[in-house]
């Protein structure tokens, strides 16, 4: 199950393959975003079964800012810690 807070992977779209953090679930949504091109004012809605779920779950202090998410974020995107 995907919770706010967790980390996923796009499956499909313009996004795919890139790792956002998701910060609302509504029924068969979730709006997730990145810090950077999906920030926390936008949101990307996108339906469930798009989305690939890791096994990491950011705490809530931890997507507070677009800056943390982005931090949090680095490493799925771009393979080492900023």
């Amino acid at each position: 199950m995907i919770s706010v807070g967790t980390v996923v992977m796009s499956k499909s779209g313009h996004d795919a393959n890139r790792f956002f953090a998701v910060v609302k679930v509504e029924n068969d949504f979730a709006f997730i975003c990145d810090g950077k091109l999906r920030t926390l004012d936008k949101p990307k809605k996108k339906n469930l079964k798009h989305l690939q779920k890791t096994n990491t779950v950011l705490s809530s202090e931890g997507i507070g800012t677009d800056k943390q998410i982005r931090n949090a974020l680095h490493r799925f995107n771009y393979g080492e810690e900023k």
